[in-house]
């Protein structure tokens, strides 16, 4: 089925087979593929020129095969706060995930990985959220965020459950959502979310969920 918006996505990925792959998927559901290349200066030079609605870019990439795609997402974001980014890695990577999240507001940040990717409705739909300004992180990778977390600056004030919700917030959940999974009442729900927007003392004219996703993962 056709997504709801029509999006002008450019790939980086050096696995040729899962390249073609994703191709094939975003082609499938309607989306225009501008281009799809296998390293981080690729991916650079047709962002700066085609300017699409979203990048997805895997973490490792030529030469070197540490983290070239996650630098060159960073770039992106500096260059272009526009563009969307969705992350789509192996592995968890902290190394320049702030600089995404510390960029300026405009276009969404997703960080997915590879094989917790199962259904490919969930991915589109994911993909549609980030085009649309969302914040979307694996839970794996909030998890392993938190752990590196330090206890000092204003998220030392949440509760142990407020630090629940936030983390599910940071996952892109509704409140309906979370109170499934904490197996509470919306109500309790919201509760809880109003009192970690006071204590981080976010802008209220500004989209608060995403800002306290952005201010956990930041930590």
């Amino acid at each position: 089925m056709p997504s709801r918006r029509r999006l002008r996505i450019v790939i980086a990925e050096d696995s040729a087979l899962l390249r073609e792959g994703l191709v094939g998927i975003l082609e499938g559901a309607g989306h225009e593929v501008l281009a799809a290349v296998g390293d981080a200066p690729a991916l650079l030079a047709y962002v700066a020129h085609a300017r699409p609605d979203l990048v997805v870019t895997d973490i490792r990439m030529p030469p070197t095969h540490s983290d070239e795609g996650l630098r060159a997402a960073a770039q992106i974001r500096s260059s272009y706060p526009g563009i969307a980014i969705m992350v789509l890695s192996a592995y968890v990577a902290d190394a320049y995930v702030p600089e995404l999240l510390d960029s300026a507001p405009g276009g969404g940040i997703g960080y997915l990985l590879k094989d917790r990717v199962s259904h490919v409705r969930d991915f589109l739909d994911s993909l549609d959220r980030v085009a649309a300004g969302g914040t979307l992180v694996d839970p794996q990778v909030v998890r392993q965020l938190l752990r590196r977390r330090r206890d000092d600056g204003p998220l030392a004030a949440l509760t142990a459950r407020e630090r629940e919700v936030l983390a599910l917030i940071a996952e892109g959940r509704t409140n309906g959502n979370i109170a499934e999974v904490l197996v509470v009442s919306e109500a309790a729900v919201r509760k809880h979310v109003g009192n970690i927007f006071a204590k981080l003392d976010l802008d209220t004219g500004s989209d608060r969920r995403v800002s306290a996703a952005l201010a956990y993962l930041r930590g």
